[in-house]
């Protein structure tokens, strides 16, 4: 019997990934444009960078609110003995409205059905606790968010069943994928509880249709299954994006079917979509009273803290710098987004159309030789350390395909993105003469 648990000593946390081995890399050699540039451009990091301008301006503007004060007098030591489970009612109140408003107002989000979370990823995995049992599993459409295989399944014991999606029509979530993955699980004796999906989707970069949602909920209804919608990526839709919260079909078309009200739960986050991962500001939405009721419970294992929430009431409280963030980061986000595909087409390299997120799924399928993954793991190395690009190859996205990689753009300067794109254009230019020569067949 060796002193340590099976769980602190085994090798099934998720993180044995090309995704997490180039993040490992970029740490080993930055790039700093003064004092490494020749190091590794951080292309691999989903976070928005674009509108701290916006926030700091209110940070500024508010000196109470970020002092800890109420009408001139200090809050400091009430916020730092608060522990209510619940969280600050001001708070939860601000975070429904500003869900809301990132949504155009279609949909109403109850403040007593929201629970605080540590980020996202705390909320994913509270809701695995509370839906499923080890052993069961869940069906994740591809390509996915490749952290899910660490933080929906490392210390939940729960299990990921791939819905297979395809690029010929653009990654849609399809009937017959539906079916074939609930069978898929069936004939590994697995139990399914649920699907859970990214809309918008991470990395696909794009927002799930109206219809594919209708898909959804009829296929959980048939199947007696619950839908977890995580929308970390809401407010980052852009280009008339249309995106259509799982909330909002289910209120338009089983307003009166309590069952399915109560098996569909929302995941959202501060992180991506008012760029504040440090802040560790996340939520889940659930109108099953049972589950909120134990998820409040398991959050005191990551609450967040008083002073955060205080501080963050009070910003998102203000409506007029809402509607200002929403509207600046939309836009900033076109901005980049264009600005990265621009840059890759200039090099030979077409993306997934995408109208949402922080991130471009992008083909290069042509410059693999061959159409394995071997060959996507091959490249993927050369772009990470002879290009000095630390992107995300499909492969560890799940991705049925080889070939196809995920790009940030939010987490850099114009000038930092610009040097990429010359970097892999360069590159392009000299690796395709050379696939040519050695594979002719291409």
């Amino acid at each position: 019997m060796g002193l340590l648990s099976r769980k602190a000593t085994c090798n099934l946390h998720g993180q044995d990934s090309s995704y997490f081995s180039g993040w490992e890399e970029y740490e080993k050699n930055p790039y700093d444009e003064i004092q490494n540039p020749k190091g590794i451009i951080q292309m691999g990091l989903a976070e928005n960078q674009l509108c701290f301008d916006v926030v700091e301006k209110w940070l500024e503007e508010n000196p109470n609110s970020a002092g800890f004060k109420r009408d001139g007098k200090s809050i400091f030591r009430q916020l730092a003995l608060f522990q209510d489970y619940n969280g600050l009612p001001a708070f939860k109140k601000a975070l429904a409205e500003f869900m809301s408003e990132i949504r155009g107002n279609k949909v109403a989000f109850d403040p007593n059905h929201i629970v605080l979370t540590a980020g996202a990823t705390s909320a994913n995995e509270t809701l695995m606790f509370c839906l499923a049992e080890p052993g069961d599993a869940f069906l994740l459409p591809t390509p996915y968010y490749p952290g899910f295989d660490r933080d929906l399944k490392w210390r939940t014991g729960i299990e990921i069943v791939p819905i297979h999606c395809s690029s010929s029509n653009g990654f849609k979530i399809t009937e017959s994928a539906l079916l074939e993955a609930y069978q898929n699980a069936l004939n590994c004796n697995l139990k399914v509880k649920g699907v859970l999906v990214t809309n918008p989707s991470n990395p696909l970069g794009t927002t799930i249709s109206s219809h594919e949602l209708n898909l959804l909920l009829q296929f959980i209804e048939s199947k007696n299954l619950h839908l977890i919608s995580d929308e970390i990526y809401s407010g980052t839709a852009f280009r008339n994006s249309g995106f259509v919260s799982a909330m909002e079909i289910l209120n338009q078309t089983y307003k009166h079917n309590h069952q399915i009200q109560n098996q569909v739960h929302i995941v959202y986050s501060l992180s991506k979509d008012l760029g504040l991962p440090g802040f560790r500001v996340g939520a889940l939405y659930s109108n099953d009273k049972v589950v909120v009721a134990a998820a409040t419970k398991m959050s005191s294992f990551g609450l967040v803290s008083s002073q955060t929430q205080y501080l963050l009431s009070a910003m998102l409280s203000d409506k007029k710098f809402r509607r200002k963030y929403i509207r600046k980061n939309q836009k900033r986000l076109e901005k980049r987004q264009t600005m990265l595909v621009n840059g890759l087409e200039k090099a030979g390299i077409k993306c997934h159309k995408g109208n949402a997120g922080l991130f471009c799924w992008v083909d290069m399928r042509h410059l693999l030789g061959g159409n394995t993954f071997e060959s996507e793991m091959e490249l993927w190395r050369k772009i990470l350390f002879e290009v000095r690009l630390n992107v995300s190859p499909g492969q560890s996205c799940h991705c049925s395909e080889p070939g196809w990689f995920r790009i940030c753009f939010a987490n850099m300067s114009e000038p930092t993105l610009d040097l990429a794109m010359q970097r892999l254009k360069a590159f392009v230019v000299n690796y395709s003469t050379t696939i040519t020569v050695t594979s002719p067949q291409m």
